[in-house]
C-alpha cells in the first residue's frame, strides 16, 4: 500500500460547531494539497525526527466515497469489479485504521465505518468500546431518534458532544450517588 503523508497542524477550539470542525478541517486539507510534491522523508528530516518514533504514522483516516457512475472499471484489457469487504478479514497494515464509507447507491443512504487495530496494541474489548463511543457520537450529530440525545449541529459546541456511553454514564452515577449495598457504614464524626 501507498500512502503518501503530510504532516500539518490542526488547532481546534471546543467551542466550534460540528460544522464549524467540518469547514476547518475541509480547508485544512485542501490548503495542504499544494504541498504534496515534498517527499515526506525530506519533512522529517528538515524537522530533524526520527520516522521510527512518530505515533501518528501509525495511524490511519481514509473516507472513501463509492462512485455512483459504474462498479467495474478496466485497465489494460483487465476488467476490475467491486465487491463489499464487509466480512473480510483485514490484517492491520497500521496500530490505528479507521475507514469511513459512503455509499450512495445503497437505499438506505448511510455512511458505515470500519475500525481495523494492532492485536498486539489493543484488546477486543477496547476496539469494541472504542466503536461503540465512535457510533454515539455520530448518533448524537445525525440521528433523527429522539430518543437519542442529539446536538444541534449548528449552533452547540463540539463540547456538548457525550463520548461517555450512557449505560457508563448511569455506573458513574450509581457509584457516586447511590449507596452501595456492600459498603458499612463508615466515614469521620467530627
Amino acid at each position: 500500500m501507498f500512502i503518501s503523508t503530510l504532516p500539518y497542524r490542526a488547532q481546534l477550539s471546543s467551542h466550534w460547531s460540528f460544522e464549524d470542525l467540518v469547514e476547518y478541517v475541509r480547508e485544512k486539507c485542501l490548503s495542504i494539497l499544494e504541498h504534496t510534491h515534498y517527499p515526506f522523508q525530506q519533512i522529517l528530516a528538515s524537522l530533524q525526527i526520527n520516522q521510527s518514533n512518530i505515533s501518528f504514522l501509525e495511524t490511519m483516516f481514509d473516507f472513501i466515497t463509492v462512485s455512483s457512475h459504474s462498479d467495474e472499471s478496466s485497465l489494460d484489457g483487465a476488467s476490475f469489479k467491486q465487491v463489499s469487504s464487509e466480512h473480510a478479514f483485514e490484517v492491520a497494515k497500521f496500530d490505528f485504521m479507521l475507514m469511513f464509507v459512503y455509499n450512495p447507491l445503497l437505499e438506505n443512504n448511510r455512511l458505515s465505518f470500519h475500525l481495523t487495530c494492532s492485536h498486539d496494541l489493543f484488546d477486543e474489548i477496547t476496539v469494541i468500546n472504542i466503536g461503540r463511543r465512535l457510533e454515539y457520537c455520530f448518533q448524537q450529530l445525525f440521528s433523527s431518534n429522539e430518543t437519542i440525545n442529539r446536538i444541534d449541529t449548528c449552533l452547540t459546541s463540539i463540547s456538548k458532544l457525550d463520548l461517555i456511553l450512557p449505560e457508563e454514564t448511569q455506573e458513574m452515577e450509581d457509584i457516586v450517588f447511590c449507596r452501595q449495598s456492600h459498603v458499612i457504614n463508615e466515614g469521620m464524626f467530627i
